[in-house]
């Protein structure tokens, strides 16, 4: 069926309302195809996204939505047997297929296929990338898990050479359990970095590294690998899977015989500076409208990237000092009071200390409250019981929030708030579990002072924390907590 798709048949998406479910829903629309879905729940910015595009879509599941019955569903990774729209679907043996095999069947052919792929990094890198290559003219096509803010959305089709994608190592379907990006046939691959995440898909680092070692492998010949070099910290997993690539490698970071190399970084009101030398030569200096040592690393990354493709150092640093990141990494939500209120997608250990650094090195000298839900399936779980402690310990105050639908976990498998705020005040903070979110927005309400920052960290709403801040210190909200899913 996907062979035979023409431009004019309807697609139906089940799931319609999921943070790369909605954008695909409107890369279709722009391909000509008529499109619908379904979702429960459809909230900004996919509902502000659907709706600006004029795509219809049910706030249910029934099987009524599939009369007529359109010419292919597309199923979406949170899509479950049960559904009754699926079983219709599977009844009347209706064409379908993941959101992934439409991505590869109608936009990636004829396209040199750039995939960021990673635990950490990965959204960001590839909304730089988009703009880089956006800034050079070069009219890029991508597709950015999160609204990327120099865009105001989540993908383009521009219908230059290259389509640029963020590679999810998520399931791709209730059907389709390997990740989203082995269907991306990468031509030129990044590779961030390597952490055990996903532990409800993976049942223990090794799985998860084998599948990018499988994903490294599919790189052909005349294609490209950039990766993070630093040993020390990137890990000997990341050694590992770089030894399957059959093409062109090239390493990058802040240590000696990385292939490029970033050095004196300096932060800046406008970023932060950097020098950027290439096999031991220099090739520029760059000012990056974004903060932290990790997003340093994101840049060199899109470098390597870009000046690969022919983009030259010029080009690059335009589009460097004037990137807005991805909504939700580090938005400033807004100031009452003298205390300011910032929203960060953090959920991993290592994506909460890159983050708090940032945060510090952005806004030095305020103090420091760092609020945690425990929402994503890996932080859901004790995998990370040992790890948090001693990222959250860099902020002053720490607080954290119930494990989202603690529930479906049982007390042995679940992480514990109570024991982690527990090792975070042995390590000499003011730590508390809080479960109810408007407690914690008394709290905050009875000690916040003048100065204070408050960092908001989820892959959630974390129940609309901000929102609820911002409303009792007596402020307005410059942007709304959006929930997001696969």
């Amino acid at each position: 069926m996907l062979g035979t798709l023409k431009p004019g048949q309807r697609i139906h998406l089940l799931g319609i309302g999921g943070s790369a479910m909605a954008p695909v829903a409107g890369m279709l629309r722009e391909a000509g195809f008529r499109v619908s879905g379904s979702d429960t729940g459809v909230y900004p910015p996919a509902s502000t996204l659907l709706d600006t595009l004029g795509i219809s879509y049910f706030s249910s599941f029934d099987a009524a939505h599939l009369d007529p019955a359109p010419d292919l569903v597309v199923v979406g990774n949170v899509i479950a047997r049960g559904n009754p729209e699926l079983e219709t679907v599977l009844d009347r043996k209706i064409p379908y297929c993941s959101m992934a095999q439409i991505i590869e069947s109608v936009f990636l052919p004829g396209k040199h296929s750039v995939v960021v792929s990673g635990t950490h990094g990965k959204t960001t890198t590839t909304a730089m990338l988009a703009w880089i290559f956006e800034q050079a003219g070069k009219r890029p096509n991508f597709l950015v898990g999160g609204v990327a803010e120099n865009f105001g959305k989540s993908y383009g089709l521009g219908g230059g050479e290259e389509f640029i994608i963020e590679g999810d190592e998520y399931e791709t379907a209730f059907f389709d359990r390997g990740p989203k990006f082995f269907h991306y046939h990468p031509d030129s691959l990044v590779l961030t970095s390597l952490e055990f995440d996903h532990a409800d898909i993976y049942v223990d680092f090794a799985a998860y590294e084998l599948a990018f070692r499988r994903l490294v492998n599919l790189v052909p010949r005349g294609g490209r690998l950039v990766y993070w070099g630093d040993a020390e910290e990137s890990g000997p997993a990341m050694a590992r899977v770089v030894q399957k690539a059959f093409c062109a490698a090239e390493r990058y970071g802040f240590r000696e015989g990385n292939d490029w190399l970033a050095g004196d970084l300096a932060a800046e009101s406008g970023g932060t500076r950097f020098r950027v030398a290439h096999q031991g030569r220099e090739f520029g200096e760059f000012l990056l409208a974004a903060s932290g040592r990790h997003n340093v690393l994101n840049a060199l990354a899109s470098i390597a990237v870009a000046h690969a493709r022919g983009i030259s150092p010029e080009a690059i640093g335009r589009a460097l000092t004037s990137f807005r990141s991805v909504r939700r990494r580090m938005d400033v939500k807004g100031e009452a009071g003298g205390v300011l209120v910032v929203d960060d997608f953090a959920h991993h250990p290592t994506a909460v200390r890159a983050t708090i650094e940032a945060v510090r090195s952005r806004w030095p000298g305020r103090r420091l409250w760092a609020f945690l839900e425990p929402r994503s399936n890996s932080m859901r779980r004790r995998i990370f019981e040992e790890a948090l402690p001693q990222a959250l310990a860099l902020a002053d105050r720490v607080v954290l929030g119930g494990v989202f639908r603690a529930q479906q976990l049982g007390e042995e498998e679940r992480l514990s708030p109570e024991g982690v705020a527990e090792s975070v005040r042995k390590l000499g903070r003011d730590a508390r579990f809080i479960p109810e979110t408007q407690a914690i927005v008394e709290l905050v309400a009875a000690e916040a002072q003048p100065g204070d920052l408050l960092l908001v960290m989820s892959n959630g709403s974390f129940d609309g924390l901000c929102d609820k801040l911002m409303k009792r210190l007596g402020g307005s909200v410059s942007g709304k907590a959006e929930g997001v899913r696969p």
